[in-house]
């Protein structure tokens, strides 16, 4: 198995370690506490983890939660595997793709809240906005970052050598 030699350490560690972590314990929270994920997701005076969420609210969080998994797992298994900067630049914009549908899924507390409030307002920030916002900027920009070429080296047509066609 090739290794990641010429991939800069700081891509390494946020796309192999810190953000599929960071999926897991997304998938933690949406499938072991389904409720208070849900709210997390838009406090409200009255909790909705006083009571457990109406099964398709469940079977929803648990079908989030694997895709969270699925992430996680492509995003370390994929990319630990090759240090083909070609195999990076395609699932890493595959995934800016998802970070702009991810932000577009919290459209409608934005409108509950205000589109600065949701996107803009890092002190007003709640912790899922955090996760949900926050975060999928900081995804975003190392992402973009890196099909951008911020820090590579001059070599950055090279392959893994197992990768060559016979």
């Amino acid at each position: 198995m090739a290794t990641a030699a010429h991939i800069p350490l700081v891509y390494r560690l946020f796309f192999l370690y810190i953000e599929p972590v960071s999926a897991l314990v997304g998938a933690y929270f949406a499938a072991i506490q389904p409720a208070d994920y849900l709210a997390y997701l838009a406090p409200t005076p009255t909790s909705v983890a006083s009571s457990p969420p109406p099964t398709p609210t469940l079977i929803s969080l648990f079908q989030l939660a694997n895709l969270y998994l699925l992430f996680a797992l492509n995003e370390h298994f994929v990319l630990s595997s090759t240090s083909d900067r070609r195999v990076w630049c395609r699932l890493l914009a595959g995934l800016l793709i998802a970070d702009f549908g991810h932000l577009a899924t919290m459209i409608p507390l934005a409108r509950e809240k205000g589109f600065v409030d949701v996107f803009l307002n890092l002190p007003r920030w709640s912790a899922m906005e955090w996760g949900s916002v926050g975060f999928v900027y900081a995804g975003a920009s190392m992402r973009m970052s890196f099909l951008a070429g911020v820090g590579m080296s001059s070599g950055t047509g090279q392959r893994d050598p197992a990768s060559k066609a016979k």
